[in-house]
């Protein structure tokens, strides 16, 4: 058993990472007796974050960005001595596929809806009563019930049916693999609500507060609101797990069981050791924890609350395969058309430095909250099938060079109605129960990196204040 006062970060995803990073930097700063061990059950640090390099190309198996103006990121980047690696993502047209058509996504969106009256006019994918009904939300005014409501619910109280479905839906569940009818307003876009209450529009208030992408007359089109590295995400990881240590990790080593004891906990891990610890910050996904402290029945929630299945697939080809080329970065898949993909990205076009001269690289998506089944189909099947609807939707020809097929099982947890109140129950009890337990991740304050980042050092703070008081 290790009797050293230590602090143990149970998940090697990118929370736990941020959290580890944060805390040692601290313990180093103020010289306190404290180790930090981050304990992760698989072979591979980075959670979603999974960079691979093959023939020429950069391929990323999870996420492939992060948004620039969300500064916890930047932050960390800088602190990493990261700026001079990173790349902006290249503009350009993205689209809808809905039916067999293709349609442009319209200009002046943020996540699909539309922030002045021409978006909506200059849609072509719904129809002038649809466009109507949308223009609606300028005059609706705000709902007074501060109860949650689905985000489904929402949108379609402010733009009507039509705009939901064709458009903002198709972004939402994108992102998500999600059923937007289940959603969480409150916990998954807080935002959007506080923007009805101050403007009495969605419209008005987005125009009003999301920055407006500057042009720069003369020298090409306006730099892309996302960034990666040269050699692509897992740049990030590799030097936090630089930065942390390789002593202070342990891989492929899972929790079985925490133990409270009279002074801090028992962490039982899978080979048979025990850490002692005096504070354990889980940044592992919501449904593990109810195993980890399966004494303690509060946690039990964490069990029926959803996380969805994706896969994606990645097609290198070579360039003088492609017949059709398209004019874009890519394209999202209605969910009422006939295809698998959910979307296809043009890797080479959005980022260019991914994919060597002459060759191209795609990523399209498959796995939808009533089609999560897909996921579980073999290699090359799952190539088959995203063949299949590349060749019906772009008349592609010829097959790719080799495909790459990454699954992310229960990868996406949803924050459904009653999220933030079941999730502030199940905290205050850890409180009172199990002080010095901290629960923090993508299942529960946000799930984009630069979310998760902040949770990290948030999550490093308030345990650092713990051991402390």
């Amino acid at each position: 058993m290790n009797n050293s006062k230590q602090i143990v970060i149970i998940g090697g995803g990118i929370t736990g990472l941020s959290a580890a990073y944060y805390l040692q930097k601290q313990l180093v700063e103020k010289q306190l007796p404290y180790k930090v061990k981050l304990v992760e059950a698989s072979s591979h640090l980075g959670g979603k974050i999974r960079t691979l390099h093959r023939d020429g190309f950069t391929i990323e198996q999870g996420a492939d960005s992060m948004l620039i103006r969300k500064q916890p990121a930047m932050k960390l980047v800088e602190e990493l001595h990261l700026e001079d690696q990173i790349v902006r993502n290249a503009t350009g047209k993205s689209y809808i596929l809905k039916g067999n058509k293709f349609h442009r996504m319209p200009q002046n969106t943020y996540m699909g809806i539309p922030k002045n009256a021409r978006s909506i006019w200059n849609s072509t994918l719904i129809s002038p009563k649809g466009k109507l009904r949308a223009l609606a939300d300028l005059w609706k005014g705000k709902r007074k019930e501060e109860t949650d409501e689905s985000l489904a619910a929402f949108f379609r109280r402010r733009f009507g049916n039509e705009l939901l479905h064709n458009q903002i839906e198709t972004l939402l569940s994108g992102i998500h693999s999600g059923n937007i009818e289940e959603m969480s307003l409150k916990a998954s876009y807080p935002q959007f609500r506080q923007l009805e209450q101050e403007y009495g529009s969605l419209m008005k208030g987005l125009n009003k507060t999301i920055p407006k992408v500057a042009k720069d007359k003369g020298k090409g089109p306006a730099p892309g609101a996302f960034f990666s590295f040269q050699n692509g995400l897992g740049t990030l990881v590799d030097r936090l797990a630089e930065e942390i240590g390789e002593e202070n990790m342990m891989l492929q080593t899972a929790v079985d069981h925490i133990e409270k004891k009279e002074h801090g906990y028992h962490v039982l891990l899978s080979d048979g050791n025990v850490y002692k610890a005096d504070a354990v910050i889980i940044a592992t996904p919501h449904f593990t924890v109810p195993k980890i402290f399966s004494q303690y029945d509060f946690f039990q929630p964490f069990v029926e609350v959803p996380a969805t299945s994706t896969a994606n697939i990645v097609l290198a080809f070579d360039k003088v395969k492609i017949k059709k080329d398209i004019d874009g970065t890519g394209f999202l898949v209605n969910k009422n058309s006939n295809y698998h993909i959910t979307a296809c990205t043009w890797t080479h076009k959005k980022w260019p430095l991914t994919t060597p001269e002459g060759k191209v690289l795609m990523r399209c998506y498959v796995g939808r909250p009533d089609n999560e089944e897909i996921v579980e189909a073999s290699d090359d099947a799952l190539t088959d099938i995203v063949l299949k609807d590349l060749h019906k939707a772009m008349k592609l020809k010829g097959d790719p060079t080799f495909s790459v097929v990454t699954r992310w099982r229960n990868g996406r947890p949803q924050y459904t109605l009653g999220h933030s109140e079941r999730l502030a129950e199940i905290r205050k009890q850890a409180r009172l129960q199990l002080p010095g337990v901290f629960l923090t991740g993508c299942s529960y304050d946000g799930q984009g990196i630069p979310d998760c980042i902040e949770q990290g050092e948030r999550t490093a703070q308030k345990a650092l204040h713990f051991v402390l008081r």
